[in-house]
């Protein structure tokens, strides 16, 4: 039988201590040994009832519960002040037989697994790679769990593949202590999976389009999350260039989506204009002529490339984090700039740099542990130009903030509430260290603030990455990036699922502050048909 670990705690702080909040119980899930229950969907299933226990102490108590994964959001997203579960040893890889599609699917079963919650971006790629697959876009690195990915919406900047909840097809939803609240929910339109592989997981079908998007980007509220079905793809390799061009050209590709001047720039690359991945680096205190931007290009697999990850690790910000929470503790106004520019030959990757891997090793290991500070907004493509202005103009006027920007470019969503929700968005990101205000410097909160009344003044519609700082009290903030249809059709789905009880055990501080934990109590009998 699976066992839970319980810890006492009277803390608790993310992996980028960003914050200290208060927190009653740490639980952690071990499986039952493979030694002692062989079948790998057994101990899936047993893993779930033992989910299912904890959900019912939860309700005995009255006391909330919250999935945790890596703790690499830089919000209180996944904090509770109750109960928080750490997924991690919930690790299983189930690959879906022929036998488990539905008669109207058209899925490849080899593209497709079942990945249980606590799966790590990282081993989830190497268990692939074996197998001669890839996922289909990550993060910019690899730490996240799956769970907690598609949770916040960890986006993968490939222009013409989306998030990583796009490459989702099924969920495994586990919503209350009862047999009948194991469920597996995935798209009427586009139906993957058959009933018979739901009972499998002694699950019941929903197949639901808007249940299903609104569940995509569930900000860990729809239920704990037990596993996702994800369709992977063939190997392919990334030929990773980096360049340094005329800012105005690299605003111009950003702003248009028309890749076609990089011909001239990058001639090997001719037969294949269009990049899986463009990435623009900015020095936001200094007005360089030029930009390091990097192009990414698809192509087929082969084994025959040099190891990219020793030029990988040298271009990850190595310890951008520790030098700045070292030397700007004065909040000298003058220092920061220095330092940024001091910086710059780390933080930026160089501008000659050409290597080819693996999705799997150019998107590596983050290592950084520290006070970090991440702010990251999602924007239309074609306010690039507009945005980067603003926000720079108001670093440097009310600043400086000890950060750099880049910007990547991500196809839309449809879950909901993504925040890649435009055609193709720009995520448009503020890296560097945490900081504290003073009579000469702007506070954090303040600068959040800011950023988003700068972005409101240029009419500049905007999302902002759920798992990233931001004034998340903002007043009208959700309503303003999502309409009031979105945000109330996401809430009416979450109540017609977990019913009033359940979606009290599922709320936190985080979901409250941004307004999304009402329960709706009055929607379709039929809503979930």
């Amino acid at each position: 039988m699976a066992k839970t670990s319980t810890k006492s705690i009277t803390s608790w702080k993310n992996f980028h201590e960003t914050g200290t909040w208060p927190a009653k119980l740490l639980l952690e899930t071990q499986l039952e040994r493979r030694q002692i229950m062989p079948d790998p969907m057994e101990r899936y299933n047993d893993a779930a009832q033992e989910i299912q226990r904890l959900l019912q102490a939860s309700l005995d108590t009255g006391e909330g519960f919250r999935a945790l994964g890596s703790k690499w959001s830089l919000s209180n997203i996944a904090h509770h002040e109750e109960r928080m579960h750490i997924n991690q040893k919930m690790n299983l890889k189930i690959p879906i037989s022929a036998r488990d599609l539905h008669s109207d699917s058209g899925y490849d079963r080899r593209n497709l697994f079942l990945l249980q919650c606590g799966n790590v971006i990282k081993e989830i790629s190497e268990y692939l790679f074996d197998l001669g697959k890839s996922l289909q876009t990550t993060g910019a690195s690899n730490g996240q769990t799956i769970a907690g990915a598609i949770s916040t919406g960890v986006h993968g900047s490939a222009i013409d593949v989306g998030s990583v909840q796009d490459c989702v097809v099924g969920l495994n939803l586990i919503v209350g202590p009862n047999p009948e609240d194991i469920v597996y929910v995935e798209r009427s339109s586009k139906p993957a999976l058959n009933d018979a592989f739901a009972e499998q997981l002694n699950a019941r079908v929903i197949r639901n389009d808007d249940l299903f998007y609104a569940a995509l980007v569930g900000l860990g509220s729809f239920g704990f999350i037990h596993g996702v079905v994800i369709e992977a793809e063939d190997c392919f390799l990334l030929h990773r260039h980096v360049k340094s061009i005329d800012k105005n050209l690299a605003l111009q590709l950003a702003d248009t989506m028309d890749f076609s001047a990089l011909a001239a720039i990058i001639p090997e690359e001719i037969d294949q204009i269009r990049p899986y991945h463009y990435k623009i680096y900015v020095n936001p205190y200094r007005d360089d002529p030029n930009y390091i931007v990097e192009a990414w290009y698809k192509k087929p697999f082969h084994t025959e490339y040099p190891d990219p990850i020793p030029v990988i690790s040298e271009a990850l910000y190595l310890d951008i984090i520790k030098c700045f929470n070292k030397l700007i503790r004065s909040h000298s106004r003058e220092l920061i700039p220095r330092m940024i520019t001091i910086l710059q030959d780390t933080a930026f990757p160089d501008p000659n740099e050409s290597l080819i891997g693996p999705l799997k090793d150019l998107c590596w290991d983050a290592i950084n542990q520290g006070r970090a500070f991440a702010c990251s907004v999602g924007i239309d493509h074609a306010d690039t130009s507009r945005a980067l202005a603003a926000l720079v103009e108001l670093g440097r006027r009310e600043g400086p903030v000890p950060g750099i920007f880049s910007m990547r470019f991500v196809k839309a969503s449809a879950a909901t509430l993504a925040f890649t929700k435009f055609p193709i968005t720009c995520m448009m990101e503020i890296d560097g260290s945490g900081w504290d205000g003073s009579p000469t410097l702007i506070s954090q909160q303040e600068y959040y603030e800011r950023f988003i009344e700068t972005l409101q003044a240029n009419h500049i519609p905007f999302t902002i990455h759920w798992g990233k700082n931001a004034a998340w009290n903002f007043p009208g903030l959700l309503e303003h990036m999502y309409g009031n249809q979105a945000a109330q059709k996401w809430k009416t789905y979450r109540s017609a699922l977990l019913g009033p009880d359940m979606a009290k055990v599922f709320s936190n501080d985080y979901l409250r502050t941004i307004g999304l934990d009402d329960y709706v109590g009055s929607f379709p009998p039929d809503l979930l048909a």
